[in-house]
């Protein structure tokens, strides 16, 4: 079982925290699907920039509660890394992430996200000031190392479990690598070897198999789901099956589309009508191709305006689809 703090998780498969991805309506389907951590989008430790709507979306926990609601933070400043992890937890966070993982330039050049792998003293500085701040579990989300030539993730890891974080999720990449090339996991086991604190493996994990592998490989006690759950979520139940010795039984093409025009409800729930319809686009386009749907009904969805248009196209494409795989 895999613990974090107070906290036994109900399952070892985490949905990995992606901006502009997994916000509340992702996450609340990706629990539905056993989901066993829904780590928030990450929030910029500057306060005076959470008054934006796009922050305080990032803020509302997901609908159904079944996990603990862990908030991701990400920045540079020890101080201000500690007063955003104390308004986090009184907004409501069961845990407070730190993202020292994200490879974006404009996060990196303001020596945060993974930029801060090249300097083990302020990652020991924001760590202690973090834990030292919150009663509430702190864990740790990383990558490999800076560049190739400079993969320090064991120290990192050491790091951490000395400043008193809980858990360690590593994602297989160096920043410079982003996520281009495979990720390896050579590392993430010898992190593994070297800590007690549970170690958690991102990366590249699109399919039962590949759990299975990276868990043989590694040794960890969990694994971190990013890209492989956009536009199908229910992979979360396939790994979970097949890590506990069950038989994998994929899912209904009924359930897949109900799934489907449920995540696009409740984008137009959660962001309106204007700001849903966008949304909705990249999130449709991924099932669409989950479902092996030609590339040009994504198109034709995109050109929708409203709602009603949203649903109608969607209604009419899976029912067909459905009516074509019964015959």
């Amino acid at each position: 079982m895999l613990r974090i703090g107070p906290y036994a998780l109900p399952g070892s498969v985490l949905l990995a925290p992606m901006a502009g991805i997994t916000d509340a309506p992702f996450r609340n389907i990706c629990q539905q699907y056993g989901a066993a951590l829904t780590p928030s989008e990450m929030l910029i430790a500057n306060q005076s920039l959470w008054d934006s709507r796009k922050s305080r979306l990032r803020l509302v926990q997901a609908g159904n509660r079944t996990v603990p609601n862990s908030v991701q933070i990400v920045g540079s400043e020890p101080a201000q890394m500690a007063a955003a992890a104390r308004e986090a937890v009184r907004q409501g966070a069961d845990i407070v992430d730190i993202n020292m993982g994200c490879p974006a330039k404009k996060v990196c050049k303001k020596a945060a996200g993974s930029a801060l792998l090249r300097d083990e003293v302020l990652v020991a500085a924001i760590l202690q000031q973090v834990v030292a701040a919150v009663a509430v579990p702190v864990t740790l989300k990383i990558r490999t190392g800076w560049d190739t030539s400079q993969r320090n993730a064991r120290q990192i890891g050491r790091i951490a479990e000395a400043s008193g974080i809980q858990a360690l999720v590593i994602h297989g990449r160096t920043r410079a690598c982003r996520f281009n090339g495979k990720a390896e996991y050579d590392t993430i086991a010898e992190v593994k070897q070297a800590l007690n604190i549970p170690v958690i493996a991102n990366g590249d994990i699109d399919s039962t198999e590949k759990a299975r592998a990276v868990i043989a490989h590694t040794g960890v006690d969990g694994i971190m789901v990013g890209r492989g759950a956009q536009g199908r979520p229910w992979l979360i139940h396939e790994i979970n099956q097949a890590l506990n010795g069950e038989t994998v039984t994929e899912i209904s093409l009924a359930q897949k589309q109900q799934t489907l025009l449920e995540h696009l409800s409740a984008l137009h729930q959660f962001y309106g009508e204007y700001l849903g319809l966008r949304i909705a686009r990249k999130h449709v386009a991924w099932y669409l191709a989950a479902l092996d749907f030609e590339s040009h009904y994504q198109k034709t969805f995109n050109r929708f305006e409203t709602v009603t248009q949203q649903h109608a196209f969607l209604h009419l494409l899976l029912a067909e689809r459905l009516k074509s795989e019964a015959a």
